[in-house]
């Protein structure tokens, strides 16, 4: 009877153990499925990982180009710029460095004022006083090296208003008190007792206003663009090489402000004697593209001139008249 009742016993708490051992492997199981959930939120999908890094590597690339100082973006509201745009003047300048003709001349519809700078002393609108006297003027070649002139209706600057030759080719309009008037080119350069505000006329000029014997008479005088004169030419002083050269402009219509020649690192102004060369003292762009401006900023650009040494070469080209 004491054996049964043990036996028993024993059978219960086995049921009992097998019940618990149930229990908390449901248990466990819950809580592994409940973490594996947990591990599965948290963590992200490896293929959602690989697209982020993808974008974020494209990001990288590309934004410092946005950012590039070579490619700045336009401000809202406004175009970008354009290769049209921006190429207009070194278009310009091509342009007016094809061969020497009118038509490939760069010509300002009507160019701004003069600046004091540009035109010297003598100004385009101002009308001048002084007197004018006669000289023999031999074929009227004088301190402008020019040569001889074509006629002998010419004059001498005095050295004030003759400015270190900037005033060497100017065509000049000059009155006499008696109502008489005589057009006359700037071809040299006379020197004290000349005042500023003198003229050294020609004897066939002065001629044209009074009598030789008079000597001497009150004037005004101003600044001519005249109609009819021909083409501009370009001559390079004797002694000129690839090494040094002297570059003189003839038979401009309007005073030349500025010469310029090409070189290797661009336009380069050249230095203007008083016997009216601009010098190019190391041979830097002798025998190159040659520009050219006049008072009013009309910019000429000439090519195809040689190095020839005292040869008179034409460029078919001329300032506009105003």
């Amino acid at each position: 009877m004491k054996t049964e009742t043990m036996t028993a016993r024993q059978a219960a708490r086995q049921r009992r153990r097998r019940r618990r051992l149930v229990l908390g492997t449901a248990v466990a199981l819950t809580a592994a499925g409940v973490l594996a959930a947990l591990v599965l939120a948290v963590l992200p999908d490896r293929r959602a990982d690989a697209g982020t890094a993808a974008t974020a590597t494209a990001i990288t690339t590309t934004s410092p180009k946005a950012s590039s100082p070579t490619a700045p973006r336009a401000p809202a509201g406004m175009g970008t710029p354009t290769a049209t745009d921006t190429a207009r003047p070194a278009h310009t300048a091509a342009s007016a460095a094809a061969k020497p003709s009118a038509a490939g001349t760069p010509r300002p519809s009507r160019p701004t004022p003069t600046t004091a700078s540009a035109a010297g002393r003598i100004r385009p609108g101002t009308t001048y006083r002084g007197v004018a006297t006669a000289y023999e003027a031999g074929d009227g070649n004088g301190a402008c090296l020019f040569g001889p002139s074509p006629d002998l209706m010419v004059a001498a600057m005095n050295t004030t208003d003759y400015e270190s030759s900037r005033a060497c080719g100017a065509y000049v309009l000059v009155h006499a008190a008696n109502g008489a008037s005589v057009t006359v080119r700037i071809t040299n350069e006379c020197p004290a007792p000349c005042a500023p505000g003198q003229l050294d006329l020609s004897q066939q000029a002065f001629a044209k206003l009074a009598d030789l014997a008079v000597g001497r008479i009150p004037i005004t005088w101003s600044l001519l663009s005249p109609s009819e004169v021909g083409t501009i030419s370009i001559r390079y002083k004797t002694g000129s090489s690839r090494y040094w050269c002297g570059i003189q402009a003839i038979g401009h219509r309007n005073p030349v402000a500025a010469l310029e020649i090409r070189t290797s690192d661009g336009w380069r102004q050249l230095p203007r004697t008083d016997y009216n060369y601009f010098l190019s003292a190391d041979g830097s762009g002798c025998g190159g593209a040659i520009r050219i401006t006049d008072i009013y900023g009309e910019r000429l650009t000439i090519t195809g001139i040689a190095l020839r040494p005292n040869v008179v070469q034409p460029t078919g080209v001329q300032f506009s008249r105003h």
